[in-house]
C-alpha cells in the first residue's frame, strides 16, 4: 500500500464500536480493571494510552517497524534512546547536527560518562575511522541541520552491522514519506514529530521507530520507566497532521525547489544549500535512496547586514524557530538553533553569520518569492 494512503488511514480502524473515523482522544490517566488480575490492555496512561497507541502503531507502519513510540518532544525521544547506553560507551555523531541534540550530548549525557565523536557522516570513510572498540552506536541525521548534507544510510547501516554498532537515524527533515531508514538497514529512526509529521506548528512531539522486536522491548522499558510520554491531546494532533503529510510535502518540495533556483540567481546570495538542485553533492544519492528532497533550504548572503534585513523585512515569511509546518519560517542558525555549539566550531562547519535557513511552507510560491525579493531590496 502506498505510504500516502497509509498516512491518511492512521487511526481509522481504532473505534470499531462506534465507527468513528477519527480516533477518540482518551483523556484519562487510569483505566478501570474488569476484575481481579484482569486488564483491558490499558492500566495507566504512562504505560499505554489508546490515542497514543494509535499514533505509535501508525508511525511504525509508515516506517516498516516492529514498534513505534511517542514522546513528549523530539529531545525526550533522543534522551530515552540514550538510556540504552552505559558509562564508557562511545557514540559517533553527525558533526553539523541540530544544536539542541549537541547540547543534550555535550552538556547533559557527557557528564554521565557517555563519549561522543563528531564527524562528517556524508563521508563513510570518516565514520569508519571514528569507530572505536567501545563504540555502541552511530547517530546520524539523514539530511543534516542546517547544511543539508546527505548521509548514505544504506552504506552506514551496513557498516554498523559489520561492526556490531546500532544505527540510529534522525529522519526529521525527510520523514517516512520520503525516506525509510529501517528499510535501508538502520536499527532505529527518530523524529521530531513537531515538524513535518504534525505539520501545523501546534504541538510538540517526538517519535521513535524500532526494527527489531527485542530492541523495541528495551526501548519500551525506558519509555515507560522514564515516563516522558506524549499526552493524548498531542497524540491526536499529530495523527491529524500525519493524515495530510503527503499532500503538504509534495507542495512544500515544489515550492522549495523554485525558491532555491530563484536564490541561485540573486546577486546578494553567495551560496544555496538544497539537495534538490542537481549540483548539490548529495543529489544523486538522495535521488537513489529517497523519493524526494525535502523542503528545507539554507543559503548564505553576501554580507552579514543582509541577515537582519531579511529576518525583519519579510512579511509573509515569519522570523521564527522550528520547521516543517504549513507556514514558511526563516531562522538564523548561528544565534538560534545552533547557539550552543562553540563559535569556532560553528564557523568551521559553515554555520556562519551569513547563513539563513528557510522552512518552506505551502503558500503560493510566487508570493513567497515576491516577499523575499522585496526584503532583499529594502533599505
Amino acid at each position: 500500500m502506498n505510504i500516502a494512503t497509509q498516512a491518511a488511514q492512521i487511526g481509522l480502524e481504532w473505534d470499531n464500536r462506534t465507527g468513528a473515523v477519527t480516533v477518540p482522544i482518551y483523556q484519562t490517566a487510569t483505566f478501570r480493571h474488569p476484575g481481579l488480575g484482569q486488564s483491558t490492555g490499558y492500566d495507566y496512561s504512562r504505560s499505554g494510552n489508546p490515542t497514543r497507541q494509535a499514533l505509535e502503531t501508525g508511525i511504525a507502519r509508515l516506517d516498516g517497524a516492529a514498534r513505534g513510540f511517542a514522546y513528549a518532544s523530539g529531545m525526550a525521544a533522543i534522551t530515552s534512546l540514550l538510556l540504552l547506553f552505559r558509562h564508557g560507551d562511545h557514540i559517533v555523531v553527525t558533526e553539523d547536527l541540530y544544536g539542541g541534540t549537541y547540547r543534550l550530548f555535550e552538556q547533559i549525557f557527557q557528564q554521565y560518562g557517555l563519549e561522543f565523536t563528531y564527524c562528517d557522516t556524508s563521508d563513510i570513510t570518516l565514520v569508519e575511522a571514528a569507530i572505536r572498540p567501545n563504540t555502541k552506536a552511530l547517530f546520524v541525521e539523514s539530511l543534516t541541520n542546517p547544511l543539508l548534507k546527505v548521509a548514505d544510510v544504506r552504506a552506514l547501516a551496513a557498516l554498523c552491522r559489520e561492526r556490531g554498532v546500532l544505527c540510529i537515524v534522525d529522519n526529521t527533515f525527510l520523514t517516512p514519506y520520503l525516506l525509510r531508514p529501517l528499510e535501508l538497514g538502520a536499527d532505529i529512526a527518530v523524529y521530531s514529530g513537531s515538524k513535518y509529521l504534525s505539520g501545523h506548528n501546534d504541538t510538540i512531539c517526538g517519535l521513535v521507530t524500532v526494527k527489531d522486536p527485542e530492541l523495541a522491548e528495551r526501548v519500551y522499558f525506558h519509555q515507560n520507566g522514564a515516563g516522558a510520554v506524549l499526552g493524548p491531546q498531542d497524540s491526536w494532533l499529530t495523527i491529524r497532521g500525519m493524515k495530510t503529510l503527503s499532500v503538504r510535502l509534495d507542495r512544500q518540495q515544489e515550492n522549495a525547489l523554485k525558491i532555491a533556483r530563484w536564490l541561485q540567481e540573486n546577486p546578494k546570495v553567495s551560496r544555496v544549500y538544497y539537495p534538490g538542485l542537481e549540483e548539490h553533492p548529495g543529489h544523486d544519492l538522495l535521488k537513489e535512496q529517497a523519493s524526494g528532497f525535502g523542503a528545507m533550504v539554507a543559503f548564505e548572503v553576501t554580507e552579514p547586514g543582509l541577515v537582519e534585513q531579511l529576518l525583519l523585512r519579510t512579511e509573509l515569511i515569519s522570523f521564527a524557530e522550528s520547521l516543517g509546518g504549513v507556514e514558511t519560517l526563516m531562522t538564523f542558525p548561528a544565534v538560534q538553533t545552533h547557539a550552543d555549539i562553540e563559535p569556532a566550531k560553528r564557523e568551521a562547519l559553515g554555520i556562519n553569520d551569513r547563513l539563513l535557513r528557510l522552512s518552506v511552507g505551502i503558500e503560493n510560491v510566487d508570493d513567497l518569492i515576491a516577499d523575499l525579493d522585496q526584503a532583499f531590496a529594502a533599505k
